[in-house]
């Protein structure tokens, strides 16, 4: 049953090569670029989108963001397309595996630590001691500060992963109990099961939204008034 249950998440359809990864651009065949020249509904429902997510981030960025909000936008869009794809049947969710995740959350916390010890090493040093510490507890304190730095590319792709395996788990063992259970259970099991996959896909939305988010304040604390 285990076997089974975690053979979803098995990446691997042959001994030479894996397939199940190309479903991570699967969500560009949903932006034609009809949809980018000829006005539409979509084309209107992104823009809205992505003009919210631009206030919200250019907020948290302060007047430094320049084109930041650009690149979060995109990460959110990105991890969007891939948790909401994992929700259609026999696709394969590439934003279940940390390699998956942790390929976005390392480079751009590693990128922005270098950059901000580069370009702003005192303001970067000064992070590391909160103002009014006592004197006595500002070797430890710069010791926690320096830990929660480097666990944050973990957290950020641990959360996605972790949110993302629990809910399609929760859908497997609900499938296998509709596909086995008998004919009084069925109208129960249905309903259970539209209201998770309505859930999950209120979580695939969070949860990119929640990524992007931390990525932009994460960055925020090098960015912000540094010019």
């Amino acid at each position: 049953m285990m076997t089974n249950l975690f053979s979803a998440f098995d990446p691997a359809t042959s001994m030479n090569m894996s397939l199940n990864w190309l479903s991570t651009f699967l969500g560009f065949l949903l932006i034609p670029t009809s949809y980018w020249m000829l006005p539409s509904r979509y084309d209107s429902l992104m823009k809205m989108i992505q003009m919210k997510l631009h206030l919200e981030f250019k907020m948290l960025l302060g007047p430094t963001s320049k084109g930041f909000s650009i690149l979060f936008i995109s990460l959110f869009m990105f991890i969007l397309y891939n948790n909401a794809l994992g929700l259609v049947p026999y696709v394969f969710t590439s934003s279940s595996h940390l390699a998956f995740t942790i390929s976005m959350a390392l480079p751009l916390w590693l990128s922005t630590i270098i950059f901000g010890y580069i370009n702003h090493t005192q303001h970067m040093l000064a992070h590391l001691i909160p103002e009014g510490s006592p004197g006595v507890l500002m070797p430890l304190m710069a010791c926690i500060e320096v830990v929660s730095n480097m666990i944050r590319p973990g957290s950020l792709a641990v959360r996605l992963m972790a949110n993302m395996i629990a809910g399609h788990m929760f859908m497997i063992f609900l499938g296998d109990g509709l596909m086995n259970s008998s004919a009084q259970w069925i109208p129960l099991l249905m309903t259970c099961q539209i209201i998770l996959t309505s859930f999950e896909t209120a979580v695939a939305v969070v949860q990119a939204y929640v990524f992007s988010t931390l990525s932009t304040l994460y960055t925020s604390e090098v960015t912000y008034d540094n010019t």
